[in-house]
């Protein structure tokens, strides 16, 4: 993870619809240097008229000033994508310059790249290097429906035969991992980046295979879990607190606007900085981090703050924060 402490100013000069969903912003910015695949940038945006940052994928490999993310419309959305959303040609934004913690092997060997929704849009710049490369490489792209599969037809141009798509409407569930990785190398890669639950299904999967752990690498956002998202309350006896969550804030915003400093980076639930103490819990957790572990999970002894939640309920914590020290969100992508 990285602090950031530099932000430039970028212009948006194109906005296309790929879906009913997904839309496509092109960006005039100050880079000169080239982004590989899987880099990213955090944007500033505002949410109830203050400011936030969300991080979001570069679609394709880049260099000189030009720049494409792709947003999805959340719904309920927790105000980031409504803001970009609502963005037109013109628009001038705060965005740091690309950084990248979802990188590239491009190493010699066989590659299954595997993508989830709006979990696509790193695969699209990781496809196109791969497969300029030669390298022995395969897809597997999982979404609701076709239609709602960005950049699904720029895809299926690039590799042919080697993509597969899983769709909900053609009625196949959801893919069939095991196979998927029964029929790769011995040395070969995985890369997935979708919801929580595709993740868990590959690291089972890829752990049942008897894979390398180093082997399957990946990047997740926060808005997915395994449950809807509801209302519920953080209670907070040693500071006298019961805060509210809305079901369109996480608990980490809702407790840092109530005045509760909580240390946060990543805000994608896998620097592990704003895991805080669970001390009782009535409802269910609904864990969407990739720091704790399996075991953490089952025993809820902890939760980050920053994805997960209560699929209703009430949750007894215990932060760290004692009242003498504030905190600013960092960034969350979606």
């Amino acid at each position: 993870m990285r602090y950031v402490d530099h932000w430039d100013v970028i212009v948006v000069t194109a906005v296309r619809d790929l879906t009913p969903s997904v839309r496509e912003f092109t960006l005039e910015t100050p880079w000169t240097a080239p982004h590989g695949p899987g880099a990213h940038i955090d944007v500033e945006v505002l949410i109830d008229g203050r400011p936030d940052t969300r991080s979001y994928s570069l679609v394709g490999e880049g260099g000189g000033a030009v720049r494409r993310i792709a947003v999805k419309r959340e719904q309920p959305s927790r105000g980031g994508s409504r803001y970009m959303w609502s963005l037109s040609p013109g628009a001038r934004l705060k965005a740091t310059p690309p950084s990248n913690s979802f990188e590239l092997s491009l190493e010699d060997g066989a590659y299954l790249l595997l993508a989830g929704g709006i979990g696509v849009t790193p695969m699209v710049s990781m496809a196109g290097a791969l497969v300029g490369r030669r390298a022995d490489t395969r897809m597997i792209y999982a979404g609701r429906s076709r239609v709602e599969m960005a950049y699904l037809d720029e895809l299926a141009g690039l590799l042919g035969e080697r993509l597969t798509v899983s769709a909900d409407e053609d009625g196949g569930g959801p893919p069939d991992l095991a196979a998927a990785f029964a029929d790769l190398a011995l040395d070969a890669q995985v890369y997935v980046c979708g919801p929580i639950p595709m993740l868990e299904a590959a690291k089972r999967a890829w752990a049942a295979a008897g894979r390398p752990a180093s082997n399957l690498r990946f990047e997740t956002f926060g808005s997915s879990g395994r449950h809807a998202n509801a209302p519920f309350t953080v209670k907070i006896p040693r500071l006298g607190l019961e805060i509210e969550v809305p079901e369109s804030r996480s608990m980490l915003d809702a407790l840092t606007e109530a005045g509760v400093g909580v240390l946060a980076d990543c805000r994608r639930g896998e620097c592990g900085l704003c895991a805080m103490d669970v001390i009782a819990v009535d409802g269910v957790v609904d864990h969407r981090d990739v720091f704790l572990s399996d075991a953490q999970h089952e025993t809820a002894d902890k939760i980050c703050a920053c994805v997960s939640r209560l699929a209703g309920g009430a949750i007894t914590v215990e932060p760290a924060w004692r009242g003498d020290v504030s905190t600013t969100p960092s960034k969350v992508f979606g």
